[in-house]
């Protein structure tokens, strides 16, 4: 499982180091795509067969199947890890999360997320204050 948070430095090459905890689970090869709330997400090969197997199922006759599956597939590039842990964040995914010198790279289960410092930190803060809130209207849904 993929948890935690971490800092990690962009290089000038685009390069970005995995956080060690990550390395074996990613494996050698993975899938990087825009992301959601300004960040981007990155997949192991497995996760992503399965995410985009389900995201095929929408019928692309509905608008919203069609924009999403455009938005996720049209920016999902596959990168390699290479033997000391980095990636090659390519420009345009690198230009739209805003990634500087500084990245937060944080485990969400089956995924990782990597994102701009400053907006992880206002992402983070505005969610902190809506935790309990948040919490309550998952317990009416059935969560925990």
């Amino acid at each position: 499982m993929l948890i935690g948070e971490y800092t990690h430095t962009i290089d000038d090459k685009n390069r970005l180091s995995l956080p060690s905890k990550f390395r074996k689970e990613m494996g050698k090869k993975i899938v990087v795509t825009p992301g959601l709330d300004g960040c981007l997400f990155a997949f192991t090969e497995s996760q992503w067969k399965k995410i985009s197997g389900e995201l095929s199922q929408a019928s692309m006759l509905g608008s919203d199947a069609r924009s999403f599956n455009r938005y996720m597939f049209g920016g999902a590039t596959e990168v390699n890890v290479d033997s000391i842990g980095r990636i090659l964040v390519p420009d345009f995914l690198r230009k739209r999360a805003n990634l500087k010198n500084k990245a937060i790279v944080i485990g969400v289960q089956d995924r990782i997320e990597i994102w701009n410092d400053s907006s992880w930190k206002k992402y983070k803060d505005r969610v902190e204050k809506q935790a309990n809130t948040l919490a309550e209207k998952l317990s009416n849904v059935g969560a925990l």
